[in-house]
């Protein structure tokens, strides 16, 4: 199946009102580990490379083996660029053949976050690709292992959180598909128990008019899930957990064999247990069938 809109399959999510798991991929291994997750349980599936992860694939060397997959794939699958941060990844993305972008305006004043985000929609819109951006601020904490530089103390600080009243004009004024949106959750590992403004954000998912994004998910409690998309959450990003999943398993396997030891056989081990996970976050999220 070809790529497909975010837009349509977030679209799809709010009138069935399940959630869309967004994954992390920064190797061919982690995206055979979702696509194949996705392929067996039937659900639509958003794909993601972040500007963080830069460092670890450059986007330029991994956008074709994505594209390549996303296209391939059996089930719907969107190909997204995550936390864009800067103008000239974002366009990049565009151009490597991602069909929707995160622009991340979360550290600026609300103006330039809103003027920002507005001019990445006017580019992508040209190009024929969706835009997620983010109001309020998701935290990373330095010690969450999601290569944060915040302070600890930043998790569950409500002056991140998104204000409801600014999430209509904020749309409206940019334009965009999609907004992530601060309301008890981090990225990376939780370093203290979150507790999710729920009420917040069913304000919200009352007045902004587009499908709204959940960042920080791994580590929450499935309870948390269901409620964040009973109200209003149709998107979830999820890495961290996956990660750190695959590598325990990997950890499992070289700590207890005896025999020879090959990459090769790793690889597949970490592709076996990045479906495994991530099955079950789909599963979670209630998109199963859905594709």
């Amino acid at each position: 199946m070809a790529l497909v809109s975010m837009k349509d399959i977030l679209q799809d999510a709010v009138k069935g009102k399940y959630g869309v798991g967004c994954f992390n991929a920064v190797n061919l291994d982690m995206a055979r580990g979702v696509i194949e997750a996705a392929e067996e349980l039937k659900s639509p599936v958003i794909l993601c490379h972040a500007e963080v992860h830069f460092k670890y694939t450059p986007i330029e060397k991994l956008a074709p083996v994505l594209v390549n997959e996303a296209k391939y794939a059996n089930v719907p699958v969107a190909l997204l660029l995550d936390h864009g941060k800067s103008f000239s990844a974002v366009v990049k993305a565009m151009h490597l053949g991602f069909n929707a972008v995160m622009y991340d305006g979360s550290d600026l004043s609300y103006e330039d976050n809103l003027n920002n985000t507005k001019e990445v929609v006017k580019i992508a819109k040209v190009l024929g690709v969706d835009v997620e951006a983010e109001l309020g601020h998701v935290v990373r904490p330095k010690n969450a292992g999601a290569d944060g530089d915040e302070d600890d103390s930043t998790a569950g600080d409500e002056s991140f959180y998104t204000q409801p009243e600014q999430a209509c004009e904020f749309v409206d004024r940019t334009g965009v598909d999609a907004l992530a949106v601060a309301f008890g959750t981090a990225h990376g590992v939780y370093l203290k128990k979150p507790v999710l403004d729920i009420q917040r954000l069913k304000k919200i998912n009352d007045i902004a008019g587009v499908p709204l994004v959940m960042h920080g998910g791994s580590g929450l409690e499935p309870e948390d899930f269901r409620n964040s998309i009973e109200n209003g959450i149709s998107k979830i990003n999820y890495y961290t957990g996956m990660a750190k999943y695959a590598a325990e398993k990997i950890k499992e396997i070289v700590n207890t064999q005896s025999g020879l030891l090959l990459y090769h056989n790793l690889m597949m081990d970490a592709i076996s247990a990045i479906k495994d996970n991530v099955k079950e976050a789909i599963m979670l999220f209630g998109s199963t069938g859905k594709a």
